[in-house]
């Protein structure tokens, strides 16, 4: 939303707040998931069960994105914004990332959605 505003300053804050809501809701989400995830598969026995096997792959591949692809995307759109400031054109640096984010998030958030089918009716 902030892009499509267009003004340096709003989209320096918005991905100011991308990054502090991604390490407090996405990595504290990220913990709390593993260990419910890991203590339930435990309690029921399904620990071996080849649906459980499939989710953690999809959960660790969005993870790796996360990790190896996203991170570093927002650091370096971090590193961009905060030379913004009103009236200067954003460079096409910014852009070219910002797309690059967008792309990967979809993919890293589209894998969990594809893991919860197969958690839901045991694939």
């Amino acid at each position: 939303m902030a892009d499509r505003h267009g003004d340096p300053l709003v989209i320096a804050f918005a991905q100011r707040q991308v990054t502090l809501t991604d390490w407090v809701f996405t990595l504290g989400g990220v913990v709390l998931l593993i260990i419910g995830g890991q203590g339930m598969s435990s309690i029921a026995s399904y620990d071996n069960v080849s649906w459980i096997s499939l989710g953690w792959i999809f959960f660790g591949a969005s993870g790796a994105i996360w990790v190896l692809i996203l991170i570093p995307l927002q650091i370096k759109l971090a590193k961009v914004t905060k030379e913004f400031q009103r009236g200067i054109d954003i460079p096409e640096r910014y852009w070219r990332l910002s797309k690059q984010w967008y792309v990967w998030g979809v993919i890293a958030t589209v894998l969990p959605l594809i893991n919860l089918y197969v958690m839901v009716f045991k694939l």
